[in-house]
């Protein structure tokens, strides 16, 4: 009778985790696979609980759901003080379109009753030829090429000696005698004949740049890829502050432009600013007081 006393007691001491047995006698020693787990929880290290940080999340609200104690979603994008009224300056003041680029430039270079594969290669190779050149010269050189009948078998054909002295004297004519050849090699080969229709495709090409592959997309192909900036517009940006910091090339220009220009205005800004640098925001004497940005234009007070 006692033993069964005991063993109730002990299990009792067991389940309410007391030291000792009920009738005053020590519990048996633990064997070792108890005591390494006691030790094992013993140098365990203590959990801190993470504090969860809660986060706010606004949505858009529906038509239905607006005044609900929702939160508007707002978006900021940074862009230029006064940018709108400048624009609408600078429209007014190129609104004659008497500028060289209004009427020499790329658009303007090409045989508009060629088939729609020549005129294409016409855009690019005017493009090729007007970097550091300005549009009275390359003109005339597209005038002299045209006149020999501008088409990728014929440039092929010319030799480089005489090639040379028809696009004289634009700018670096004897490097652009090898990219003229070495692009229309590639077209005849890769092309048949005709231009790449995508940016990465044009900027592959020997002698073509960023902004003649944007140009060529807008003129040639009618599609926008995005801003063709050129000295010009490089320039005009950084003096109007259009950029969030100032830019050291027309690549990073064109990068921040557009980051705030609306994609709608992308196709305008090129031919807009270029006129408004060859006629009123020269690179060397602007013309800042005949300028409707005088009073708006952070650079105007350093001329």
């Amino acid at each position: 009778m006692k033993a069964a006393v005991r063993m109730v007691t002990r299990s009792q001491s067991r389940a309410t985790g007391f030291g000792s047995l009920g009738n005053g006698e020590e519990p048996p020693p633990p064997g070792n696979r108890e005591v390494a787990a006691e030790e094992r929880k013993k140098h365990r290290p203590v959990k801190r609980q993470r504090k969860v940080q809660k986060l706010h999340v606004a949505y858009e609200a529906s038509d239905g759901e607006k005044n609900e104690g929702t939160d508007p979603l707002e978006v900021t994008v940074w862009e230029p003080r006064d940018w709108k009224q400048e624009l609408a300056n600078i429209r007014t003041m190129r609104s004659r379109k008497d500028a060289p680029v209004d009427q020499l430039g790329a658009e303007h270079c090409y045989d508009s009753s060629a088939p729609p594969k020549v005129r294409r290669y016409q855009v690019l190779l005017a493009l090729m030829l007007s970097s550091q050149t300005k549009d009275q010269v390359t003109a005339g050189a597209m005038q002299r090429l045209r006149a020999r009948g501008l088409t990728v078998d014929s440039i092929l054909q010319t030799d480089d000696n005489t090639l040379g002295k028809l696009i004289y004297p634009v700018g670096f004519w004897r490097t652009k005698v090898k990219f003229i050849k070495q692009t229309s090699a590639i077209l005849q080969q890769h092309y048949n004949g005709d231009i790449p229709a995508s940016l990465s495709e044009l900027v592959a090409l020997p002698g073509v740049g960023p902004k003649m592959a944007h140009l060529a997309m807008a003129v040639a192909w009618g599609i926008v890829s995005g801003i063709a900036v050129d000295t010009h517009v490089h320039r005009i940006a950084n003096r109007l502050r259009w950029t969030k910091r100032m830019t050291r090339s027309p690549e990073e220009t064109r990068i921040a432009l557009e980051e705030w220009l609306p994609r709608e205005l992308w196709s305008e800004v090129n031919g807009l600013l270029v006129g408004f640098g060859q006629q009123i925001c020269l690179p060397v004497h602007p013309r800042c007081q005949t300028c409707l940005n005088k009073t708006l234009c952070p650079s105007a007070q350093s001329f």
